[in-house]
């Protein structure tokens, strides 16, 4: 079953619209400042629903409500951590990033540790990124095949162009605006396709809530102590912590809107708000789940799909009606093209500042935004091949955020023995830094401990082994 022809002329219409907006910006871009920090002009209330929008990819529109679907709503319990984390960045990291002017959030380790571990830092933000960013590609062939059936390759492919269009015109600038429209879209678009599906219920919201309380789908908190289990209050409230502080404080992608604000009290103030509207999101992403499992036990013949991550899309093309399926569609590919336009901006940003212009820092600010560009497109290439590869996999978001706890832990640990300890050298962070990438890749594909807890122990491990080592060096004690 196809979409209606309205709601395909309400997608078209959208991508046109959207596309044109980020292009709005292109001639702002007039240094390198513009082009990766939007001259650090940004109201901090953009830059807390483009940090949602960031974080919101197609993977956490489609994965949450299939998580709720499975499940209940213990995926709360990882946004407590959330939580939590945003406080620990704006104690710790964001008063580092404003001593000085920085591009990316590297330059901090170059100026605590040196040029090699910034590179290497560097490196592994650009090889983690890309790969998950590739899922992440992926999860959108999923709600466009399901849309138009159509294949994943033409799927992709205009996703990534359109986004491409503004992204490598507009700089931050573009991707920002078009965060906070894109935001609205999907969030918008997912209380109608909810108010939508209380309404095919018969009894609404209440007998939906009933029936999911029955079923214990409400259940938020299991204070049971258990490394093998994804969602448990443990694991929430540390795991998630720990990944907030890394995603947010250490990766490019969520650093460079942060340096993007006015100062850094506006800078904290856009990161805890996020927290604030991305408890709500989920929330609200996890009622989709609670209602589409009601739904489908009253039409048990129709309850088979590929994977659970097909769920919501295949409801929104075959029960929604006219005009709010073309909406919901809409708003997921929004969500896809918010992240996606900031990967390829963060991604352009940390190759050009981190590599390529260390060794040629003479060139003229216009020869360096023309760089910058071509490096954009050079990664939507390569996002695109990766989207392509990781067609194959289980239930995405916990792909996705598998793919991305598993590096963090050392890129944490690493920013953690800059800033909160003195004695720590260069070479013993970059040996406690391996251990934790090792420990986090042994535990991935040799233990069944949940994915939740690799932040933490990576981090922990490079943490102690890096101090570890840097006092074993012989100018240890100066």
């Amino acid at each position: 079953m196809r979409l209606h022809p309205v709601d395909v002329v309400i997608i078209a219409v959208y991508l046109i619209c959207i596309t044109l907006f980020g292009l709005r910006f292109r001639k702002s871009q007039r240094s390198l400042r513009d082009y990766f920090l939007a001259d650090r002009n940004i109201p901090w209330w953009a830059i807390a629903l483009s940090i949602v929008a960031a974080e919101t990819s197609t993977l956490t529109i489609i994965g949450t409500p299939a998580i709720a679907y499975g499940g209940n709503f213990g995926f709360l319990q990882l946004v407590l951590g959330y939580l939590l984390g945003r406080v620990i960045i704006c104690l710790i990291l964001l008063p580092q990033y404003f001593r000085g002017e920085m591009f990316t959030a590297y330059q901090l380790i170059d100026r605590r540790f040196g040029p090699m571990l910034h590179r290497i830092t560097a490196a592994v933000f650009l090889v983690l990124r890309s790969v998950a960013e590739g899922v992440r590609v992926w999860a959108v062939s999923i709600v466009i095949f399901t849309a138009f059936q159509i294949s994943e390759v033409a799927a992709v492919s205009v996703i990534m162009l359109l986004t491409l269009i503004y992204t490598f015109e507009g700089g931050l600038a573009a991707v920002i605006w078009t965060d906070v429209v894109q935001m609205v879209i999907y969030v918008g678009g997912t209380i109608v396709g909810f108010v939508t599906l209380t309404h095919l219920i018969p009894g609404g919201w209440s007998a939906i809530h009933a029936a999911a309380a029955n079923a214990g789908k409400l259940q938020i908190f299991n204070f049971s102590i258990n490394f093998f289990q994804s969602y448990t209050f443990w694991a929430g409230l540390i795991g998630g912590m720990f990944l907030t502080t890394a995603s947010h404080g250490t990766d490019q992608l969520m650093v460079q809107r942060l340096l993007a604000a006015r100062g850094e009290r506006e800078s904290k103030l856009a990161l805890l708000w996020s927290g604030a509207v991305i408890l709500a999101q989920f929330t609200l992403f996890l009622l989709v789940g609670a209602g589409l499992w009601v739904f489908y036990k009253l039409h048990p013949q129709e309850a088979y799909f590929r994977t659970p991550d097909y769920i919501f899309p295949t409801f929104i093309v075959q029960h929604m009606p006219r005009g709010v399926s073309g909406l919901l569609i809409a708003a997921i590919l929004a969500a896809a093209m918010s992240n996606l336009s900031a990967a390829l901006n963060s991604l352009s940003s940390t190759s050009m500042v981190d590599f390529y212009f260390r060794f040629k820092p003479d060139l003229p600010e216009r020869r360096r935004i023309l760089l910058s560009r071509i490096a954009t497109v050079v990664w939507a290439v390569i996002l695109f091949g990766l989207g392509l590869a990781s067609r194959h996999g289980k239930k995405v978001l916990e792909t996705g955020l598998a793919i991305a706890s598993v590096a963090y832990g050392g890129m944490l640990g690493v920013f953690l023995l800059g800033v909160l300890t003195r004695r720590a050298k260069q070479t013993g962070a970059i040996i406690g830094m391996l251990c934790g990438l090792g420990l986090n890749i042994y535990i991935w594909n040799w233990t069944k401990i949940a994915f939740t807890w690799y932040v933490t122990l990576g981090a922990i491990a490079t943490f102690v082994v890096g101090y570890a080592a840097s006092l074993m060096e012989p100018d240890a004690s100066r």
